[in-house]
């Protein structure tokens, strides 16, 4: 499998061509400044072979947890092979996860559960739930762990999950800012995002069991779930759309001046979350359409949404509608709704 690799550069074929798993991880360097890992499918790791300080970054790019949002997938994708051809040298340590290579397979968000509903141990919550989604949640979590506690004393950490959302959206790229618990946000991060195009961030209002959760909690990382747009098949997404976040990524790899101005929230969309709808019964169903686009705004007393023979209506003023899905399990959320932020704090 090395020779092949360093013979392809092609990280993303080795990995679907062993989507369950490698038979013994493997390593080697690019010339006398990268260390490459392979860690299992879908995980490698390039460091730089020059002593880690506190100025070593940690930097998780995260892509497939969701098998069908492939423009994610292609970016990293370019990124590897350009690390792998020496056409990038990485001044930071970085790993690459490819998180759910057989959902890439079958073409589908997931094969059997959400695997972005399985971290900071989901996956072994409830008696007799077994299956590959679970299993590769703990896996990943195991990688991150060994990553960042691998890492420099010091040293910042990173991690964007990358994901492109089910349905069309009146802001085309945004953040979700996992839950800080009371501290306080970086305005530098949401300025490397804006940088990147992604100019609306959503200040989540909870504990969640997302993988950028995991990371900022656990690890104390910068992390954010990344929506780049709407899912497409392989081959069928707008590369050109992705230019700012390849140039900002690229330029955060490998040591180049970020050139970020001062925080400026007149240059950025800030939501945070209202609260979060959970379906209780089989029947939920929204009463609007299925093509709205993420970001709409309802006023206040429409009814949203219905189940159970009651009725869901907007509570504040006005409130924007995200990751609207009725066809959930029972339990799990259905959409988030959305007020401008006030009252954040940001260093």
């Amino acid at each position: 499998m090395q020779d092949t690799l360093m013979l392809s550069k092609d990280f993303l074929q080795l990995t679907l061509d062993n989507p369950h798993g490698l038979n013994a991880p493997f390593e080697f360097c690019l010339g006398q400044h990268t260390q490459v890992s392979v860690w299992d499918t879908g995980v490698i790791l390039f460091e730089p072979l020059t002593e880690l300080n506190a100025e070593t970054k940690s930097i998780v790019l995260s892509s497939a947890v969701h098998g069908n949002e492939t423009a994610p997938i292609e970016l990293c994708d370019q990124l590897i092979t350009a690390l792998l051809s020496e056409k990038l040298i990485t001044r930071h340590r970085v790993l690459f996860l490819i998180g759910n290579p057989p959902a890439i397979l079958n073409g589908t968000r997931f094969v059997e559960e959400n695997l972005n509903r399985l971290f900071s141990g989901a996956h072994s919550r409830g008696e007799g739930l077994v299956n590959q989604e679970r299993e590769r949640a703990k896996q990943l979590e195991q990688y991150v762990d060994r990553f960042f506690n691998a890492g420099p004393e010091g040293g910042s950490r990173y991690h964007y999950d990358l994901h492109t959302a089910i349905r069309a959206s009146k802001h085309e790229k945004f953040a979700i800012y996992p839950y800080p618990h009371g501290k306080p946000y970086s305005g530098e991060q949401i300025m490397f995002l804006a940088a990147c195009g992604i100019k609306t961030v959503l200040f989540h209002h909870e504990p969640t069991t997302t993988f950028s959760y995991f990371s900022a909690h656990g690890y104390q990382a910068h992390a954010f779930t990344i929506e780049l747009g709407k899912v497409m098949p392989f081959g069928q997404n707008d590369m050109t759309r992705f230019i700012e976040v390849k140039e900002m990524l690229t330029r955060l790899v490998t040591g180049k001046a970020l050139e970020l101005g001062e925080f400026d929230e007149s240059q950025v969309n800030l939501y945070q979350v209202n609260r979060s709808i959970n379906k209780h019964f089989d029947d939920f169903s929204f009463t609007f359409s299925g093509d709205v686009e993420n970001f709409t705004a309802f006023p206040k007393g429409y009814i949203l949404a219905k189940e159970g023979g009651t009725e869901i209506k907007v509570e504040a003023d006005a409130e924007s509608i995200v990751f609207p899905n009725a066809n959930v399990p029972v339990g799990q959320r259905t959409v988030l709704c959305l007020v401008p932020a006030k009252d954040y704090r940001v260093v």
